[in-house]
């Protein structure tokens, strides 16, 4: 059978042979709403868990709207006019409003994806800056949250006295699901706390916590939110083509958790095949590997142990334009890892903790990559076998595993939520 994966501006076809075919999995349709602006306005008058937005902001306010990135489908664009226009009704002029882009650790956007991000009206009336997570004395120091980890945020929230965040609610491997506080952690803090929640997500091996509402991270996120007064959030489920599918405006709780009931209906996906062979494809996080690792972890969940991966990703920007350092560890055991950090000898946290991640899917499965982007050195470097074309990958895949063996394909791997559909877990 003949199947064709989204990739970049086309696609990518893969066959596989009829008798080895298990499941093919993708986000569940949905219909895009018919006027998003009129939901937006909608939204925005009728907050959840929150007073009407005029009650608690006063005139004069300073305002910081944080951003997700360029790296996220979400329509800033559209999301911001409306926003501006009711905070500049509370007495709010543009000159007390900044936006800042919650980066994380990746790179730093130009002026003109800036410019796309928000709009070029938006643009030309808000001061728009980049989170500069690698300059020190951008952060301010909180102490350290409860469970232990550092708190470094940018100096931008201290200063001010509404903080409104605008992201996406998919499923993530680190927090159960990206939105509602996460927008601070990781957008707008230090490495070093980065560094230590993303490790904290690693803490319990096996798989990720992939679709999990409730669990130590999301915990430490929202008591993050809490800590710098994180105020709203605007929290928009996408449909798998990057429409508007809802938004929602809120208490950074309440709001995500209703987001989250929608992100799990239309990411959520039931396997019924504990496959001996899952092939995941990156898209729509193709654009260097450290965006495209997400496409391992629904996988993880659902190869049985001593299984197979093919990872299929363009990467045209390789494996991370800004933590280049990886491929000099990212092969080591996943507890080798952890201790070389703990001892010192590596020093990039956040790379680690990813490197964490990786390690222990790969301790799961092998993982088969086929892709462009890569070099050689590099899939090495990630403990991947190379494939020259997806074919390849499914030959040497069946190889390993047997020819009798299933294979399973997740075409939006990096958004989907396996659920396993039988009665006892897989």
């Amino acid at each position: 059978m003949k199947i064709d994966l989204p990739w970049l501006d086309g696609s990518l076809s893969v066959n596989i042979p009829d008798q080895n075919l298990g499941e093919i999995l993708s986000p569940n349709p949905c219909p895009p709403l018919a006027d998003p602006g009129a939901a937006v306005e909608a939204a925005l008058s009728a907050p959840i868990g929150l007073a009407e937005l005029r009650a608690w902001v006063r005139p004069g306010r300073k305002v910081l709207i944080i951003s997700d990135d360029n790296t996220r489908l979400t329509p800033v664009d559209r999301l911001l006019p409306p926003l501006l226009r009711r905070l500049n009704q509370a007495g709010v002029p543009d000159g007390a409003v900044t936006v800042l882009m919650a980066l994380g650790t990746h790179r730093y956007m130009s002026q003109e994806e800036l410019r796309q991000k928000v709009g070029p009206e938006m643009f030309r009336r808000l001061t728009v800056v980049n989170h500069l997570w690698q300059d020190e004395a951008n952060l301010a120091d909180l102490g350290r949250t409860e469970n232990g980890i550092p708190l470094k945020v940018n100096k931008l929230l201290m200063e001010s006295e509404i903080i409104i965040g605008l992201g996406a609610v998919v499923p993530h491997h680190i927090p159960g699901f990206s939105g509602g506080a996460k927008i601070i952690q990781p957008g707008v803090c230090g490495p070093e706390t980065t560094a230590e929640t993303h490790l904290l997500s690693c803490r319990g091996g096996g798989d990720s916590l992939l679709g999990q509402i409730d669990n130590p991270v999301r915990r430490a996120l929202d008591e993050m939110g809490l800590r710098v007064g994180l105020s709203a959030v605007i929290n928009v489920v996408l449909t798998p083509d990057g429409r508007t599918a809802g938004v929602f405006f809120g208490h950074y709780q309440e709001a995500f958790r209703a987001a989250v009931d929608l992100a799990r209906k239309i990411y959520g996906v039931e396997y019924r095949l504990k496959p001996d062979i899952v092939l995941s494809n990156s898209h729509p996080c193709d654009l260097d590997f450290w965006q495209a690792h997400k496409a391992q972890y629904p996988a993880q969940i659902m190869v049985k142990p001593g299984g197979s991966i093919i990872l299929t990703t363009p990467c045209p920007e390789g494996l991370s334009p800004v933590h280049t350092e990886l491929k000099n560890f990212t092969h080591f055991s996943s507890r080798e890892i952890q201790d070389k950090y703990r001892a010192g000898e590596l020093k990039n946290g956040v790379a680690v903790a990813l490197a964490t991640a990786w390690a222990m899917v790969r301790e799961k499965a092998s993982i088969i990559t086929y892709s462009p982007g890569l070099s050689d050195e590099e899939i090495r470097a990630l403990g991947h076998s190379r494939a020259a074309g997806p074919d390849q990958a499914v030959a040497e895949a069946l190889r390993r595993q047997g020819p009798e063996a299933k294979i399973s394909v997740l075409t939006h791997a990096p958004d989907l939520l396996p659920i396993w559909a039988g009665r006892e877990r897989p």
